[in-house]
């Protein structure tokens, strides 16, 4: 598959997100950062915002919930219309339910780790999902660092996906620009979260196209 680019709206002004939202209709995804000041220090955007989001974002929309209790709440985003939604297995009781759930309401189920999370235990459940999502900075904020000790663990889930003939996409949220991409796409990675790389670029509809021909180009290579 070609690289996928979801811009997220973390870094969208929240005044004009419809607005924001058509700036993006090149990409491939809007990612929506949901915390709820529990499990991340930050809160963002809760259900009947992403509700609304999902009915005027011009490309499907991607739920990243980073918050307590996902196998209570997660299965609403995917009822709202969210085309893809992501829970964290650090805050999950019970992943493999909770994946079937988001799946028979017709989202992709996705899985992410915070950086310091191992993925080996995680891969016997890689039948259940549909994407993992391999955190490169600590969740909460956006505009970080890049964390290069990460790139080791994109590999490895990399290998086994590719070992086990499942189709699961490996998506990466943190610190992805111009300078990081190419390496990110090279470890493995298919789906890229960038917030102000894209919309801190003079023009973010040409960003977007950068972004994903230089992930394609160095998965090519």
């Amino acid at each position: 598959m070609g690289a996928l680019i979801n811009p997220s709206i973390l870094s969208a002004d929240f005044a004009n997100l419809e607005r924001d939202l058509a700036a993006i209709r090149g990409a491939d995804y809007a990612h929506v950062d949901v915390m709820d000041n529990h499990f991340v220090p930050n809160l963002t955007l809760g259900l009947p915002v992403v509700e609304r989001l999902v009915q005027v974002s011009p490309v499907p929309v991607d739920a990243h919930l980073m918050i307590e209790d996902p196998d209570r709440w997660a299965p609403a985003f995917a009822e709202a219309g969210a085309a893809s939604v992501t829970f964290h297995a650090e805050a999950a009781s019970a992943p493999v339910r909770l994946a079937r759930e988001l799946r028979r309401h017709g989202a992709r189920a996705g899985l992410a780790l915070r950086p310091a999370t191992p993925v080996e235990p995680f891969l016997d459940l890689l039948g259940e999902i549909d994407m993992l999502l391999v955190m490169t900075v600590e969740p909460g904020f956006g505009g970080q660092s890049f964390i290069e000790g990460t790139l080791p663990k994109i590999r490895r889930a990399r290998a086994a996906i590719d070992a086990s003939g499942l189709d699961v996409w490996v998506q990466v949220d943190g610190g992805v620009s111009r300078s990081t991409i190419e390496r990110i796409a090279d470890a493995g990675a298919t789906v890229f979260v960038a917030g102000s790389a894209v919309y801190g670029a003079d023009d973010v509809a040409a960003e977007i196209d950068v972004l994903r021909s230089m992930a394609d180009g160095a998965h090519r290579h």
